[in-house]
């Protein structure tokens, strides 16, 4: 029995509910697949599906079968694609995916620079805050603002992601200027709401950790919104020091200096990062893009 062709086989029938479809997708017979299923579950010694006249059901166990051969043939088709790829010209779709204000920010203008450099290769972009596993979400590099993940994913430190607290001249002359962190209660907040909830304010004195959060007026995922909220004179934001840097040098917003520094992490080492399978950077497009991102954002 041919094990890899039969785990395709039923990987698509399970995708698709239907063995038609399923034998549609590979250019066989339905008969000739339907054997070829029915020899793996023989070999397995347990139903992985169940067939009616009308709709074809997963198993429980062909569900837990199915959830544990999707990483087997993801490497294997990884693998394939390194091998025909390899010395050859970058080309193909590159799937990009990037935190929102980073990639309206910096990515987007850089991918302009090289696409014409690499015009055969065709960029699909996702900007999202959201997290993404590169393997699952097919995704060929990431950009990600946090700490280096586990060793099965690469990760190339771009630059820091240090957050400032800042504030309108307007606001400040209205509501007064905080001389010490713990004043910030006092004040009013404008939040970046991340994946795992609202960025809190933080200070470390004499060892201790303290959350000095002024009240919400506004919490978002946007950052852009967020900037011009804060540019009205609304609230604090703390945001990074890149996303910032237009509203600092324009004096719309002020940065505002505390001892301790406040952060939003108790971890100082936070940094944006680029991330890739270790693999994948033997695929050309993937170096390509790799080498390009590294060489220009580090010099932004």
């Amino acid at each position: 029995m041919d094990q890899l062709r039969a785990l395709r086989y039923f990987s698509k029938v399970v995708e698709t509910g239907s063995f038609t479809r399923a034998a549609e997708a590979f250019s066989v017979p339905p008969s000739s697949l339907s054997r070829r299923i029915a020899d793996l579950e023989k070999s397995l010694g347990a139903n992985l599906l169940k067939r009616s006249t009308r709709v074809v059901q997963v198993t429980e166990i062909g569900q837990v079968y199915y959830r544990q051969v999707q990483g087997i043939l993801f490497q294997l088709e990884q693998s394939d694609e390194t091998v025909r790829s390899y010395q050859a010209n970058p080309t193909g779709q590159l799937r990009i995916s990037s935190l929102a204000g980073f990639g309206e920010r910096l990515l987007l203008p850089l991918l302009n620079e090289f696409k014409v450099l690499y015009p055969d290769i065709i960029l699909d972009v996702n900007l999202s805050d959201e997290l993404s596993t590169l393997g699952s979400d097919d995704v060929d590099v990431a950009i990600r603002g946090g700490y280096a993940p586990n060793e099965w994913v690469q990760a190339v430190r771009l630059m820091n992601n240090e957050f400032i607290p800042v504030a309108a001249p307007e606001y400040l002359k209205k509501m007064g200027t905080p001389k010490n962190a713990f004043e910030l209660r006092q004040h009013k907040g404008l939040y970046f709401r991340t994946p795992a909830g609202p960025n809190p304010w933080l200070c470390e004195i004499e060892g201790e950790w303290h959350d000095v959060s002024a009240p919400a007026v506004a919490v978002s995922n946007s950052s852009k919104w967020l900037g011009e909220q804060a540019v009205a004179g609304l609230g604090i934001m703390m945001a990074p020091r890149w996303s910032l840097a237009d509203y600092l040098d324009s004096g719309e917003l002020e940065q505002l200096f505390f001892d301790p520094a406040l952060s939003v992490s108790q971890n100082p080492d936070m940094a944006i990062y680029l991330l890739y399978q270790k693999q994948r950077y033997l695929v050309p497009k993937v170096k390509a893009v790799v080498d390009f991102l590294v060489a220009r954002i580090k010099n932004v």
